[in-house]
């Protein structure tokens, strides 16, 4: 990166070169390195100030490196948090990287197994590696970017962890002396991201061959459920309410069809299609409502959620369950429905006015609108705040007023 100028430091443009990056590994770069961590500070509006001070200190080339990572570390808190401070990264193996907490779910489901080693195809800068060797695994991994090997490696190294990485082709390799192998197909191309499963790399059908020995392969939660080969467990998880992934397991290590993971703050907690009854009922809004997370949603397991609460769904096609009874669960957001009205803007308005209502959380399905341009034609006024479901009950229009509860 010679002749690199002082606004380009910044991690979002700055590119990772591999010579500057070994070249951080070394006791001078970690010096430099600790230099840039002191002068940043941690504060993103000292990016500039910190590289000026470094660029006395050290050539272009390196201050870049050393500015590039440390503004990556203070990003990649969100996924990993204390451990950022001791990684590596570059920006697009910090952005395809699987958050901790959901690595570390997938390690020790892989651990229970008890395998005699991990393989991990196509490892990235090694987030999961490191989520497996902390879960007590013998682990390897293999990438085809000389780039990413070296950070996956140095992040083992930093953390005081077993492993071997080194640069192969996942195709090519013979997987027979490993006992799990572990895969997340490449689903971004030059132009972005792909969602076309005969467009991973490697494809498809590496997949599913992968697929026929003790395995886990990590793929976008949009996949189709008839994608999933017979016997094989799809398990969609969500982190803090966000749907992240969903990850295929192989027969030998399957436990279920279809499984939903949710891990939040306090812990994890999952249900499968085994707590299914199927029951599609449909039921008028009743007391409480619940909003299932999206990772229930999308394996499908709206109905066990329902089952869960000793309620039914408000609609067929629509994920909203409503019950007489109120509970907490992991799997859904409930509120406590205050009144439920035609869904006409004119209703709604006069109702929301009578309760004086200024602020309006809006939310929705199978219903088209636009919350901005509706909470605008509402005409609010008042210091109350409020939440709003729109959906269908029954096919019709809907407008629930709703309470979070908990």
């Amino acid at each position: 990166m010679p002749g690199l100028a002082l606004g380009q430091v910044e991690c979002q443009t700055a590119r990772v070169d591999l010579e500057a990056f070994r070249w951080l590994l070394t006791e001078e770069g970690g010096q430099l390195l600790a230099r840039a961590v002191e002068v940043y500070d941690g504060r993103p509006a000292n990016a500039l100030s910190a590289a000026a001070v470094l660029r006395r200190e050290a050539s272009p080339e390196h201050t870049a490196a050393a500015m590039t990572q440390v503004e990556l570390r203070a990003r990649a808190r969100a996924k990993f948090g204390d451990l950022a401070a001791s990684m590596y990264f570059t920006p697009d193996g910090l952005e395809q990287s699987t958050r901790l907490r959901v690595a570390e779910h997938r390690a020790a489901r892989v651990a229970a197994a008890a395998p005699t080693s991990v393989l991990d195809l196509g490892c990235g800068i090694g987030g999961d590696l490191v989520a497996f060797a902390r879960a007590g695994l013998t682990v390897a991994g293999v990438d085809r970017d000389p780039l990413r090997v070296a950070v996956a490696t140095a992040n083992l190294r930093a953390l005081g962890l077993g492993g071997a990485v080194q640069v192969a082709d996942a195709e090519s390799l013979d997987l027979s002396a490993f006992g799990v192998v572990f895969a997340d197909p490449a689903r971004r191309t030059d132009r972005g991201r792909v969602f076309d499963v005969d467009a991973y790399s490697p494809p498809w059908s590496f997949v599913e061959h992968l697929l026929r020995r003790p395995s886990a392969v990590k793929v976008a939660p949009g996949i189709p459920h008839d994608l999933v080969p017979a016997g094989v467990e799809a398990e969609w998880v969500s982190d803090l309410g966000e749907l992240k992934e969903a990850s295929l397991w192989s027969p030998q290590l399957a436990a279920a069809r279809r499984r939903a993971t949710v891990i939040r703050a306090t812990g994890l907690a999952t249900i499968t299609d085994e707590d299914d009854p199927g029951d599609k009922s449909v039921r008028g809004p009743q007391r409480f409502l619940y909003e299932p997370d999206d990772a229930v949603i999308r394996s499908g397991l709206v109905t066990a959620v329902a089952a869960g609460v000793q309620g039914g769904l408000l609609d067929e096609h629509i994920a909203y369950i409503t019950s007489a009874e109120g509970f907490t669960t992991p799997f859904a957001r409930t509120y406590e429905v205050l009144e439920s009205l035609p869904y006409k803007e004119k209703t709604l308005k006069a109702a929301l006015r009578e309760r004086g209502v200024g602020r309006l959380t809006i939310k929705k399905r199978g219903v088209e609108v636009v919350p901005d341009e509706l909470r605008r034609r509402l005409g609010l006024r008042g210091d109350a705040e409020a939440t709003v479901v729109l959906t269908r009950v029954e096919g019709k229009g809907t407008a629930l007023l709703v309470r979070p509860v908990g």
